[in-house]
């Protein structure tokens, strides 16, 4: 297992003076960190993960695994541990209206590859599980908190400052990984600029137990919004409810009952769990939604990953999935240009064991070509998704419905939906499908499955 200990552990300042200087380094222990930890751990080098929380995240966030993820997942050597925290499968994603009635149904059983199912995991058992029997050369501390970049003489990002209890220090290494979150102190001090909007609404999520829910994470298409159901470990599901922005401020939940009562009238197929949910009102938490960009991925020394570089819509299920492909991808990358423990190639002439800065900076050039068009690829897939389900009137809303009836039509349409969701068949749509989805054009090829690009399937 790896080492692991608080700032303030007897003896400690959260960093051990024994372990081996570090070619990584990573801020922020959520599901991209310790998944970077993971993937580059796998490579021999020495990774330092340091989180200044002082346990896992306990926010309704990155339950919802896709195909796709789970592959990496098992290639990590952490599935059965996940499977074992009583994580549940699912087969289908389906959109409902609010008695319940299927508009469009994704069946994942017809994904190609060996992994065709949804994991629905706790985001902390995710993060544990991942943290979990890591080689001697990763190390977790926690308590310590990342305040900014160390810079050479030509501006190379070459290692963090770090706080620890009282102590400030700085910890060198070849590269630095940023999984600090959308508010990213390095992304920041690395002058990397975002696009970030927040969306018009917010999310009520509920914890709800004993609510033992189809296997199927469903969307319910309701007069207020999204209504996301799924269920969870433990016989307990997760219930999403959109609200206005200003819905529960100003002692707005004072009448969570009455409020829940004028949810199952815009609702009513939350009916049989009514019961489950009245006994959880209280464990919520009350989210706001944002699109995050990063306008660059890398600089020298520095890699951005998970939502230190990108944030979607919930609805489409696809932050922590790019958050841990982000992982695989910057791993891949190195491997490619030979930055691994134990080979000399391409490492920093007369300097025995340490890693070339170069080879570095090349690897990050190739992680952002690599990663570029696929993450703008699902955050507009995402944000179709979303304002099918989120919006509330006016074209928006009929253009939604419109789409999701011709696409619930076509099943040429639905597998290719299925597949990029899913991340085992990414392929935009075309103008011409757009055409399709809003009723312009008829589809000839609607009853043809759609060609796999097999390089995409792994």
């Amino acid at each position: 297992m790896t080492s692991e200990a608080p700032s303030d552990a007897p003896g400690s300042d959260g960093l051990n003076p024994d372990a081996p200087s570090p070619d990584v380094v990573v801020a922020g222990a959520g599901a991209a960190g310790v998944g970077v930890a993971r993937a580059l751990g796998a490579l021999g080098l020495n990774v330092l993960v340091l989180d200044r929380q002082r346990s896992a995240s306990t926010l309704a966030k990155g339950e919802i695994l896709q195909p796709e993820t789970v592959r990496i997942v098992d290639g990590w050597g952490a599935l059965a541990a996940l499977r074992a925290t009583d994580a549940r499968p699912v087969d289908r994603l389906a959109i409902r209206d609010p008695q319940g009635r299927s508009l469009l149904s994704l069946d994942y059983g017809s994904l190609p590859g060996n992994y065709r199912q949804i994991l629905c995991a706790e985001y902390a058992d995710l993060q544990t599980v991942l943290a979990e029997d890591l080689p001697a050369n990763v190390q977790l501390r926690r308590g310590v908190r990342v305040t900014g970049p160390v810079r050479d003489d030509v501006g190379r990002v070459v290692g963090v400052e770090v706080m620890a209890g009282n102590t400030t220090t700085e910890i060198t290494a070849p590269l630095v990984v940023a999984a600090d979150g959308m508010s990213s102190s390095l992304r920041k001090a690395a002058g990397i600029e975002v696009e970030r909007r927040e969306y018009p609404h917010r999310l009520l999520a509920f914890d709800v137990a004993d609510a033992e829910v189809a296997a199927e994470v469903t969307a319910y298409r309701t007069v207020r919004g999204l209504c996301l159901v799924y269920p969870l470990p433990g016989g307990r599901c997760r219930l999403y409810v959109q609200v206005k922005p200003d819905e529960f401020r100003d002692g707005g939940t004072a009448d969570l009952a009455g409020w829940f009562d004028r949810l199952l009238d815009d609702a009513p197929a939350l009916r049989p769990l009514q019961q489950a949910i009245r006994a959880s009102l209280h464990r919520r938490q009350l989210l706001a939604v944002y699109r995050l960009r990063a306008r660059r991925l890398a600089v020298p020394g520095l890699a951005l990953v998970g939502e230190a570089a990108h944030a979607v819509h919930p609805m489409a299920a696809q932050g922590v999935n790019s958050s841990l492909a982000d992982a695989e991808a910057l791993a891949a990358a190195l491997r490619a240009e030979g930055v691994l423990r134990g080979e000399a190639v391409l490492r920093a002439e007369g300097a025995a064991g340490s890693v070339d800065p170069a080879a570095v900076d090349r690897a990050l050039t190739a992680f952002e070509a690599a990663r570029r068009s696929r993450l703008d690829h699902l955050a507009t897939v995402s944000h179709n998704a979303s304002r099918m389900i989120t919006s509330v009137s006016g074209l928006p809303k009929l253009l939604g419905g419109r789409m999701m009836r011709r696409t619930a039509a076509n099943p040429r349409l639905l597998q290719l939906t299925a597949g990029n969701l899913s991340g085992t068949n990414l392929r935009p749509l075309g103008f011409a499908d757009r055409l399709y989805q809003l009723g312009v054009l008829v589809d000839r090829h609607a009853n043809a499955q759609p060609a796999v690009d097999l390089s995409e399937v792994r």
